[in-house]
This record gives C-alpha cells, structure tokens and sequence, in this order.
C-alpha cells in the first residue's frame, strides 16, 4: 500500500494553483510557465496544481494540459508534490490521472462536476472511478457544492483510501466545519479552497492547508499567512489578511469574472507574465490595471 504520509504534509500548506502563460499567438508560453513554476518552489511552495481553475482548466486543449503537468513535473524536481487537475467527462478524467501518474505526479485534484444535474450517488462514483483507476495517486476533491455532505465525501473515503484530501470552496465556515466533522477530520487533509481571505475562519474549524492564484505573485506574502496560521497567531494572519484584501476582493467581483485576469495582470506589473487570457475570461480594463499596480508595489516583492 502507497504510503501517503508525504502527499498529506504537502497538501497541508499552500496548494498553488498555476496561471497559464499565453504568447500574442494565443499559445502556452513554456519557458514562461517553467520560470514561473521555479520561482514557486524557490519561494518555499511545497504543492503545486497545474491545470487548475486559475490555469484556465477548461480553455485548456488536451495537449496544453499535458505540456503543464510535463513542466511542472519537470521544473519542481522533487521539490515540491504536485497535484494534477483533472475533470470533464469520467473516460478524460481517468485518461489524465493516469497521464499524471505516468509523468511523475503524486496527486490529483478533481474538479467539481460541473453537470447540472448531480447526486450525491453520481458524485461519489464519478471520483471512485478516478481514484480507482490510480491507486499509488492521493486523491482531492474538489468540493464546491454545499448539497456534499460528510457522509458523501466519507463514504468515498471508505470506498477509495488514497482520497487523502479535500479542496472545500463553500463559503461558509460553519458548513464546513459540519462536513468535516462528520466526513472525518483527521480522515482527510481539509484544504479551504477559497485562498487567503477564506483560510483564517477555516483553519479555526479545521483545515490545514489553503489554496492560492495570489501565491503566483507574491508566495512570501502566502507562506507568511501559513506560517501564523500554523502557528496559532491570528493577529499576524489577519495582518497579512489586511494586506491582501483589496486584490483579492477584485478578483472575486461579478461572481469572480476578474479571478484569473488579476493574477495574470499583477505577473505584468512585475513583468513575469503576458496578461492575455482566454474567454470566458478577459483582460482587465485599463482602470483596474493600475490598482492591481499599485497594490503589488505595496507588497515590496
């Protein structure tokens, strides 16, 4: 049996979630995303997720998304896990966990289902089928949906050993401290999966770790709010809380419309990344451009 004592340590800290870097001809920038992995592990990050929601998941082609996990594997050298996304239909799902395994990933993170018309049986056999078909992979689903419930995710985890993590993005904390109590709290690796603004109130219910788009910019400023969480010093993490507020709150404007575009537009500021994005993304309007400006120089990076 995989011992996934490792995968659960990494899970338990910043989980960063790439950007995807596209030159003028609207094609992945491979030098781009390499340095941009490199400066992610250089920074401490110890988990990295190409193909997540921040990379533009579903504008991504087939052969983009392998070419992020075969960098990513590539440039993070052992020095940091890292953790596939990987969704659509069930047959591309288990296609890509095995691609991921086969090119060296440790882990896999699932997209919420995005059918409309999903139950809680459907759910749990939609990540059995992936998970089973990569049992020497850690699992995390990524939950996004408050109709999941603790019994839901803990019958996947009766069902599925290697689901050793859960990615939650509802945005309520009392929520998820039911779900995790009743999935099992020390049964999962439980990641808020809202970022920095969301990860005091859920580290205070149980989660451990967090996921970031933020830590692309500037992963000091993240792996300082991990620190003082970890370290129980709630002043020192709202400090950092302070800090970040503005930016991200401008990524979740109009139902999070701007989520990626702000990253990408504060990697231009620094010059690390082009800004260009795929629809149903856009780039940010000129008069948005120079606050995210401003507030990256805030950061002193």
């Amino acid at each position: 049996m995989t011992d996934f004592t490792g995968r659960r340590a990494a899970l338990a800290g910043v989980v960063a979630i790439t950007v995807s870097p596209f030159d003028e001809a609207d094609r992945l920038e491979h030098d781009t995303f390499r340095a941009l992995i490199r400066r992610l592990v250089d920074g401490g990050v110890r988990a990295i997720t190409p193909n997540g929601n921040t990379s533009e998941f579903y504008s991504l082609t087939a052969e983009e998304r392998r070419a992020e996990v075969e960098l990513t594997v590539a440039e993070a050298g052992g020095a940091a896990e890292v953790i596939v996304g990987v969704g659509l239909d069930v047959p591309t799902a288990v296609a890509e966990a095995r691609q991921a395994r086969e090119l060296g990933a440790g882990m896999v993170m699932v997209h919420q289902p995005v059918h409309p018309y999903v139950s809680l049986d459907g759910w749990v056999a939609y990540h059995r089928a992936i998970a089973e078909a990569v049992p020497e992979l850690g699992v995390v689903p990524y939950v996004r949906g408050a109709a999941i419930d603790g019994a839901t995710i803990a019958r996947l985890g009766e069902l599925c050993p290697n689901v050793i993590g859960v990615k939650y993005a509802v945005p309520d904390p009392v929520r998820f401290a039911t779900v995790a109590r009743q999935a099992g709290l020390e049964r999962f690796v439980w990641v808020a999966g809202l970022a920095e603004l969301s990860a005091p109130p859920f580290f205070a219910c149980g989660a451990t770790g967090f996921t970031s788009g933020l830590v692309n910019v500037a992963p000091r400023v993240s792996t300082d709010m991990l620190d003082a969480l970890h370290a129980g010093d709630h002043p020192a993490a709202m400090r950092v809380w302070e800090s970040i507020r503005v930016f991200e709150e401008l990524r979740a404007e109009h139902g999070s419309a701007n989520n990626v575009s702000v990253v990408k537009e504060a990697l231009a500021a620094l010059g690390l990344c082009g800004r260009a994005v795929r629809p149903p993304s856009s780039v940010l309007p000129e008069e948005r451009r120079a606050v995210v400006a401003e507030i990256v120089r805030g950061w002193s990076i």
